[in-house]
């Protein structure tokens, strides 16, 4: 189960979206740092395993999505008993998570799809992306109590997961959520990646 985090963005601007994990931020120094350029995905991976490092870049790797549209580089820390989050230009993994092996992997991807909400997308575009894939706010106030899936910003990562690997192994499947389907609403994978590839293309 995916959670949100409540946390009001610092200098009431930075957003924070996380998935599963440890509830508390711990702090990680940024060690055993390894780079990677995967099968898109400009990234380094602090901490973790070597098997842990491998699980993250399998995951970014089985996705059909360019991560490398992303224009920044990303750092992605794996530690012990975190919060799976994301914070523009960095992610957060819990290794538990990573140890799970496949399971993960749809995870690791929403977390990735974030930086893609971070960095390629404006307010116009969220607000677009909020009226066809449904939802209430794309990013909850500070005290703002919402349900995690009326939250615009991780139907837009957890479809981005789904769409661009629809497999019986990612758990992050958004479309099986049940949501009212009125005409013009995003509902099928195919439909979302020809969406997010038309407002890309602009």
């Amino acid at each position: 189960m995916l959670h949100w985090n409540p946390s009001p963005p610092s200098n009431g601007r930075r957003q924070r979206c996380r998935s599963i994990g440890a509830v508390g931020v711990a702090f990680v120094a940024l060690i055993g740092a390894a780079g990677a350029r995967a099968a898109g995905g400009d990234y380094v991976i602090a901490g973790g395993t070597a098997p842990e490092r491998s699980q993250v870049r399998a995951a970014l790797n089985t996705s059909a999505f360019d991560w490398s549209l992303v224009p920044e580089q990303i750092t992605i820390t794996v530690a012990r008993d975190v919060s799976t989050e994301s914070t523009p230009g960095e992610i957060t993994v819990d290794s538990g998570l990573l140890d799970s092996g496949r399971f993960a992997w749809g995870f690791i991807q929403h977390e990735y799809a974030h930086q893609v909400d971070f960095f390629l997308l404006d307010p116009q575009v969220r607000a677009m992306f909020l009226d066809r894939l449904g939802g209430t706010t794309w990013i909850p106030s500070a005290g703002q109590t919402v349900p995690f899936r009326q939250i615009g910003a991780e139907r837009f990562a957890s479809l981005l997961s789904w769409a661009y690997w629809p497999s019986a192994d990612n758990a992050d499947d958004t479309f099986r959520w049940g949501t009212r389907n009125p005409a013009g609403m995003v509902t099928t994978p195919s439909l979302f990646r020809e969406l997010l590839t038309q407002t890309l293309d602009q």
